[in-house]
C-alpha cells in the first residue's frame, strides 16, 4: 500500500489531535473533557460524578466544629454521535504523486476537519438547554457599539448566576466579529493595549471572555445567531477515533482509508451559560 507508514494507534492519535485544534464550541476552551473515559463503541456511557458543596458557619472559640457528611451524584453522559469517513486514492495518481503516503495522510487531515465540523455542530445545538434567565431574546446587533453591548449583557447574566470569571468565553459568528473589530477598543492599540487584533485579525479578550469566533454559531431562525457565551464547566465532551482502518478496496485499484469518531455532549450546568439571539437587522 501507498500509506506505508500505517499504523493504527498512531493515525487515531494523529486525528484525534488534529479534531481537537479544529474545533470550538467542543474544545478545550469551551468543553470540558474531564470526564472523557475509555470509549469503545456508539452507546457507551461516561460517569459524571458531583459533590455536594460543604456549608459554610461562623466560629468562634468556643465553636464545637462537627464535620458534614457530603453526598454525591452521578449522571451519564451518552456516546450517542457515531460519524465515519472513507476515502480512497486511486494507484495511478498515488504513483504520479511526490510522495503518496504524505497525500493520504492530507486527505485523512482534512477529513478530521469535517468531522470537528460537525461535532462542533452538534455541540453548539445544546444551547437550547440554557436556563430560562440567563438566555437574552433577539437583539438588534447593528454597530460595533451594539456588539459590545451584547457582550456586556451576556457577562451581566453569568454574574447573575454565579457563574465562575475563571475560563470565560464567548463565541460569535463572523459578521459579529466584524463589529467587534471596527471598535477602537480593540483595533486601536493605544485604546486595546494589544496589538493582538492589528496582527492576526483576532479579537482576544474583552470583559473578561475569550472571543471566539466559528461558523458553526446556531442560525435560529432568520438572521438571528445565537451568541453563547459560558465557563468551560457548564458543559462535557467526550469523543475517541474508535476506528482507523487502511484497505484495498475490491473493486478498484486503490488505497482507501476509513474512521470511525464516536463522541457525546451534556449541558450539565445550565446556569453556567448564557445566550443572546443576536440580529444582523
Amino acid at each position: 500500500m501507498a500509506v506505508t507508514n500505517f499504523i493504527r494507534e498512531v493515525w487515531s492519535s494523529t486525528l484525534l489531535t488534529s479534531l481537537k485544534d479544529n474545533l470550538v464550541f467542543a474544545g478545550p476552551g469551551v468543553a470540558n473533557r474531564n470526564y472523557e473515559g475509555e470509549i469503545a463503541d456508539s452507546g457507551d456511557t461516561v460517569k459524571i460524578t458531583s459533590i455536594s458543596r460543604p456549608t459554610v458557619a461562623d466560629y468562634t472559640a468556643a465553636t464545637v466544629i462537627a464535620p458534614e457528611q457530603l453526598t454525591d451524584a452521578s449522571r451519564s453522559l451518552l456516546i450517542n454521535q457515531a460519524k465515519f469517513f472513507a476515502f480512497e486514492v486511486d494507484d495511478v495518481d498515488l504513483r504520479q504523486s511526490v510522495n503518496g503516503g504524505a497525500l493520504m495522510a492530507e486527505a485523512a487531515m482534512e477529513s478530521a476537519y469535517a468531522l470537528a465540523d460537525v461535532a462542533d455542530a452538534y455541540v453548539a445545538g445544546l444551547y437550547t438547554g440554557v436556563d430560562a434567565a440567563n438566555a437574552i431574546g433577539t437583539v438588534s446587533v447593528t454597530t460595533p457599539a451594539l456588539a459590545l453591548t451584547g457582550l456586556v449583557n451576556l457577562k451581566t447574566k453569568l454574574d447573575n448566576a454565579n457563574v465562575p470569571t475563571q475560563g470565560r468565553y464567548v463565541i460569535v459568528p463572523p459578521w459579529y466579529h466584524g463589529l467587534l473589530l471596527q471598535n477602537t477598543s480593540f483595533i486601536d492599540l493605544s485604546a486595546s493595549g494589544s496589538a493582538d487584533a492589528l496582527r492576526n485579525g483576532t479579537v482576544g479578550r474583552a470583559f473578561g471572555f475569550d472571543i471566539m469566533v466559528s461558523n458553526s454559531v446556531i442560525n435560529s431562525a432568520g438572521d438571528d445567531w445565537i451568541v453563547q457565551a459560558g465557563y468551560p464547566g457548564a458543559i462535557a465532551f467526550a469523543e475517541q477515533i474508535a476506528k482507523v482502518v487502511a484497505y484495498k478496496p475490491e473493486n478498484s485499484f486503490s488505497d482507501a482509508i476509513k474512521g470511525l469518531h464516536l463522541y457525546g455532549a451534556k449541558l450539565i450546568r445550565p446556569t453556567g451559560i448564557a445566550t443572546m439571539a443576536a440580529s444582523i437587522t
